[in-house]
């Protein structure tokens, strides 16, 4: 039996054209059921270029970060295998469909697209700066959390709807750290991660800085690892979250 396929597309300030071409590839290529463009803060006429892509548009009037995003996006879809993928296409539609196809088959629970992967094949335009620091991340980040990867950021995921149901009460962080986030909450309760390499070729015009957002993106780790102790029970951990407020879900800030 089929299992269907829905994919959110977050963006903010895109590239139109790119972002046109690249959903009609997407809706090409994998045939999905639904494609979801979550659009922040679109400037004017934005709306109305995209009116005729095979996509459905949702619009915030202010910017909401990637991870709340897509977990809007997740929640409004109800489809089988939930899947993201950045709209600058970094990440090309033959990749994407390889890192849909695991979870589609039920080979796993949520695939990981990897840049970093020895069998993937990037091109770079990306600075020395970018770089070491994208690197240092992932070293740390395999240290840290019970999911060792090679890549952790990479915009291009799909997870299991019963995996999705399990992991979106447990997600806090509604920028770009949400991808780290996704990982160590799965691996805490004991989902099948699997990563998956891909082709990949950077685009210019991040809205990420490597130096400005470097701090807040180790302290979002230390967040999701905190949270990832938690759900494993230990005591040091729930012994700290004890003493604090509890945060609120990105699924109930959407209500």
């Amino acid at each position: 039996m089929s299992r269907s396929v829905g994919v959110v597309v977050p963006a903010f300030r895109p590239d139109v054209p790119q972002l046109r071409a690249y959903v009609a590839a997407i809706d090409e290529t994998l045939a999905p059921e639904t494609i979801l463009v979550e659009l922040d803060a679109p400037r004017h006429g934005v709306v109305d270029r995209l009116a005729d892509v095979p996509a459905r548009i949702e619009t915030v009037p202010y910017r909401r970060g990637k991870g709340a995003a897509v977990t809007a996006g997740f929640e409004r879809l109800s489809t089988d295998v939930l899947v993201f993928a950045d709209a600058d296409g970094s990440t090309p539609v033959r990749s994407l469909e390889r890192v849909v196809s695991g979870v589609r088959d039920g080979d796993t629970d949520l695939a990981v697209g990897s840049r970093r992967h020895p069998d993937s094949a990037v091109t770079s335009h990306q600075t020395f700066a970018r770089r070491f620091l994208g690197d240092g991340f992932a070293w740390l980040a395999g240290r840290l959390l019970d999911v060792s990867l090679y890549d952790y950021q990479c915009g291009a995921k799909a997870i299991d709807a019963g995996a999705w149901a399990q992991v979106r009460a447990h997600l806090y962080e509604p920028g770009f750290a949400w991808d780290v986030e996704l990982v160590a909450i799965a691996g805490a309760l004991d989902l099948r991660v699997t990563e998956v390499p891909i082709a990949w070729e950077d685009q210019p015009g991040s809205t990420v800085s490597p130096i400005r957002d470097s701090a807040a993106l180790f302290r979002a780790l230390l967040a999701a690892r905190h949270r990832a102790k938690q759900l494993r029970d230990d005591r040091l951990h729930t012994a700290i979250a004890a003493r604090r407020e509890d945060p609120t879900a990105l699924v109930e800030r959407e209500r």
